[in-house]
């Protein structure tokens, strides 16, 4: 039986958290670096996002990095209708 944690909203994420993510595994045949970036935009806020992105790029990776169709992930929030703007231009900004 699964336990049950309550929600945590605005919670402030450590960088040990928000840098856990950078050493997230793909599934095989998809590409580490979209991997890392789609988990973290499923999971973080904007600010933690570009705290994130910030970190991924001294690492020297590949912010347009593609999915196993050939989209970055700028193409695929696209076309997710809310709260995808500012993740948008956070992508753009570290291109």
């Amino acid at each position: 039986m699964a336990f049950n944690q309550p929600a945590t909203f605005n919670e402030e994420w450590p960088d040990k958290r928000v840098f856990a993510f950078l050493n997230h595994l793909p599934p095989e045949g998809i590409d580490a670096d979209f991997h890392v970036l789609y988990d973290a935009y499923k999971h973080m806020r904007p600010f933690d996002y570009e705290r994130l992105l910030v970190k991924f790029k001294e690492l020297g990776r590949n912010v347009n990095a593609v999915d196993n169709k050939g989209r970055t992930l700028a193409q695929v929030i696209s076309a997710h209708p809310n709260q995808n703007e500012k993740f948008l231009e956070l992508l753009a900004k570290f291109a």
